[in-house]
């Protein structure tokens, strides 16, 4: 069952952030990340009838140009769109903002100092430090969406991930500043920042995950976590997450290609792929 509640524009169900979809869920929301930069590829997801789509921007090949024709592939599909920016800056974060993007992820944020970095950057003064330029931008609807100056906080949402042990020793802190609307963890950094890099289903890092968890959610504030293998997301939703990331389209296909292959291809052919 679809848990969008609108697409932004005014007169079509208000803002499509995912703020508002965890606010309305009775369960937790399970999302694919798109990795490709390509609009078909996010359309194709977007069709998928998962709950979130997350718009990469940290490790992929996507600029503003890219995200913005992304965003417009999967408007017309009840899906909540969610970008990542590659970095916690005002400027970036600013941009994403302007091209329409209602629900941001700021990444490696490791205290209550950055986490307030990115509650800043993401509202209008005197909440915070975003630059006004609503009149030329497709956030504002090029000022087709009524008080938007005014009322642009409840078009916009910002989550910031938990990637590291200092992060993890943090958490609590980073879920409480005002304006962060939860708190996204990420198990492949922590690994690698705990020395088990790779190892994401290590015990450590499960436990520092749901230490998180824990400590995010006495803050009043929900929390996800990305697992893109099929039994640590359901063990994590058990657990408390309310979003989860479960698949990402690059890896899709690419694990759905190489059993075609295994399908098709005779076990002793040569392996052209060998050298890669």
């Amino acid at each position: 069952m679809s848990v969008r509640v609108g697409n932004g524009y005014p007169g079509l169900g208000g803002p499509n952030t995912l703020r508002a979809a965890l606010a309305s869920a009775s369960r937790p929301l399970y999302g694919g990340w798109v990795c490709s930069g390509s609009p078909v590829m996010a359309e194709v997801m977007a069709g998928s009838g998962l709950d979130w789509l997350l718009i990469d921007m940290e490790h992929t090949p996507n600029s503003l140009e890219s995200v913005v024709v992304q965003l417009h592939a999967i408007s017309g599909y009840p899906v909540v769109p969610v970008v990542r920016v590659p970095v916690n800056d005002p400027v970036i974060i600013k941009q994403v903002l302007d091209i329409g993007a209602q629900t941001i992820l700021v990444p490696m944020v490791n205290n209550a100092d950055d986490a307030k970095a990115a509650a800043a950057a993401v509202q209008y003064p005197p909440l915070g430090v975003r630059g006004v330029g609503s009149a030329l931008a497709r956030s504002a609807r090029w000022n087709r969406t009524p008080n938007y100056l005014t009322e642009a906080s409840q078009y916009v949402s910002v989550y910031v991930q938990v990637e590291t042990s200092d992060a993890v020793a943090n958490a609590g802190a980073i879920a409480a500043v005002d304006g962060v609307d939860g708190v996204f963890v990420g198990p492949s950094d922590l690994a690698a920042s705990m020395g088990v890099l790779g190892q994401q289903g290590h015990p450590d890092v499960v436990a520092a995950v749901e230490s998180t968890f824990a400590a995010v959610r006495a803050a009043g504030k929900p929390v996800g976590v990305n697992a893109f293998v099929a039994e640590s997301a359901k063990a994590y939703a058990a657990a408390g997450a309310s979003f989860v990331a479960v698949g990402a389209d690059v890896a899709l296909a690419a694990r759905a290609s190489e059993a075609l292959a295994k399908e098709f291809i005779p076990a002793d052919a040569a392996d052209v792929n060998a050298s890669y």
